[in-house]
């Protein structure tokens, strides 16, 4: 009986020391997670995207935010988008902390990978309450299930103040030329076509007319979204919505974008297209813009923007490209400037491994405090800035380093850690009645080189956003972007949407090399492949999507 009751005894003592550690381990995990050697939380990231300025968190600011926030972050960036890579993680079952999915959060929620974000938010993230607003709705994942899965990391309420598409053109064509109007592509056309004509070679290079990028998915950005753009439409991803009826159809569909691929042809069959387009990785494509010779490119001024301060930094400043919202015909408007209103959908999620969730919403929600904006768009005081009468001021020489230094991010860690958490966008005001961010009008003029200043005197204009129609000439989009609705990566809807961008990839460049009289004919052939991939139930599910959005933010 005795060794019976010892035997007992020792199991339940053995069983009472396992759920006292289970006790202690949880408690741990809540308290702060996973510690490094310094004592901080350690947060683990994926990112959908590539971050060629991350500053591992050792910059003046990334120090700052670890010392107020006992957080430290390990991330993994991704160059291909993420989609191979948040498959993996589905199939693993295994995920980060943290995670900047893009376009694969629909994947995630329909693993369970995401939590529900709504009680973190409401008990521990005031200033993520604050930031967010009257926009708190627009967090809400579907008409079906309300949850917060997502943080948008869109800037709010911001006021843009450069234009982001259009074609670019090189200051010194536009100057040589005596300061033609370039309003149509066939304006642009002319200016390339008698610049070259004059200068057959630069820098000891032959001089290429335009040039394309058609990387992987990158050919969206600047082969196939300027058809849209250059006809009068906003970017909606792979469609185009009717204003009035949020039907959705895949936008290569419309008339007008057949003829812009048409001229794209006809630039290649005269020569001004530069061959390599359809090859080219994204570094050769930066390193031709850097070195000068490309008069022309029709691309997002984020992809660019890399070669544009590589020759700023040169001191090849009539070779910087200028913007311009050029469309097919006169009478269409360049939409750049259309307000879509707040932009959720695409954002940061905490996962059901993260193994201390307070921890990492605590850690966001400083990102998005006031102190924590200041910190990401202006620096450290004393350091990157000045408090005069009361005002931050930038002295001269840092805001010279600032607009020339490529590296300039990563040396101070300013602006690093902004796409992963929800931020002010430019012209909203903190308490003291000063801008969050550096961005005024006055800061960006004078920001621009003597060459660009010259350009934008001999059109009128102060500065480039002046060329383009306003956004008081269009309509709020209720919608928002359709590209940015979520959808799982395995459902039947994306592998409809896969099938024709692989058409499209293949397709468009065909048409685009084709002989002038086989275009009619291959670019027939791609919009009946479209529809043989099931475009036509695609575009229901996206009319279904976009109108089923309308409805939710609209309550």
């Amino acid at each position: 009986m005795k060794k019976r009751i010892g035997k007992v005894t020792f199991l339940m003592v053995l069983s009472l020391m396992l759920v006292l550690a289970g006790c202690s381990s949880k408690t741990s995990n809540e308290e702060g997670g996973k510690k490094n050697k310094e004592g901080l939380t350690e947060l683990t990231l994926f990112s959908a995207d590539p971050h060629p300025q991350w500053d591992d968190m050792n910059s003046p600011v990334g120090k700052v935010v670890k010392e107020k926030t006992g957080v430290t972050v390990n991330p993994e960036f991704d160059v291909n988008g993420g989609t191979q890579k948040i498959a993996l993680m589905v199939a693993s079952g295994e995920y980060p902390d943290l995670i900047w999915p893009k376009g694969g959060a629909g994947t995630l929620v329909e693993a369970g990978a995401l939590i529900d974000l709504t009680d973190l938010i409401e008990e521990h993230a005031p200033n993520l309450k604050k930031i967010y607003g009257e926009y708190m709705s627009r967090l809400k994942w579907s008409k079906d299930d309300e949850s917060i899965y997502i943080l948008p990391t869109s800037p709010v309420d911001t006021q843009y103040l450069t234009p982001s598409h259009g074609v670019g053109l090189q200051n010194d064509v536009v100057k040589a030329l005596g300061y033609p109007k370039i309003e149509t592509l066939k304006d642009f056309e002319n200016a390339i076509k008698e610049y070259k004509e004059k200068n057959p070679t630069i820098n000891g290079q032959p001089t290429l007319g335009l040039s394309l990028l058609a990387d992987d998915w990158r050919i969206m950005i600047s082969t196939t979204n300027p058809a849209f753009w250059s006809t009068g439409a906003s970017d909606d991803g792979e469609y185009y919505v009717d204003p009035e009826t949020h039907e959705a159809i895949m936008h290569y569909k419309r008339p007008e974008e057949k003829e812009y691929f048409r001229w794209l042809n006809h630039m290649n069959d005269i020569g001004l297209l530069d061959p390599e387009s359809f090859v080219q990785k994204y570094d050769q494509y930066l390193a031709k813009l850097s070195s000068g010779r490309v008069l022309g490119i029709i691309d997002d001024e984020w992809q660019f923007a890399e070669a544009q301060r590589s020759m700023k930094e040169q001191g090849m400043h009539e070779r910087m490209y200028g913007l311009y919202p050029a469309t097919l015909e006169k009478g269409m408007k360049h939409a750049n400037f259309q307000d879509a209103g707040y932009l959720a959908g695409w954002g940061i999620g905490i996962t059901k491994d993260a193994e201390d969730p307070v921890a990492a919403i605590k850690f966001l929600d400083y990102l998005a405090s006031e102190e924590g904006q200041i910190l990401q768009n202006w620096g450290i005081e004393g350091e990157h800035y000045d408090l005069v009468d009361g005002k931050r001021v930038i002295p001269e020489e840092e805001m010279k380093v600032r607009n020339t230094d490529a590296n300039y991010v990563k040396k101070t860690g300013i602006g690093v850690l902004k796409g992963f958490a929800p931020s002010y966008g430019d012209g909203v005001k903190d308490a003291t009645g000063q801008t969050y961010t550096i961005a005024s009008e006055d800061q960006i003029k004078e920001a621009y080189t003597d060459v660009e200043k010259e350009v934008l005197k001999n059109y009128g204009v102060e500065m480039w956003k002046d060329l383009y129609p306003t956004k008081d000439e269009f309509p709020v989009k209720p919608w928002g972007v359709a590209f940015n609705i979520q959808v799982p990566n395995d459902s039947e809807l994306a592998l409809i949407e896969q099938k024709a961008m692989d058409i499209v990839k293949k397709r468009i460049p065909d048409a685009i090399l084709a002989d002038p009289g086989e275009f009619d004919k291959i670019y027939d052939t791609f919009l009946k492949e479209l529809d043989k991939a099931g475009v036509e139930k695609a575009e229901k599910e996206r009319t279904k999507l976009i109108q089923e959005r309308v409805k939710l933010w609209e309550k």
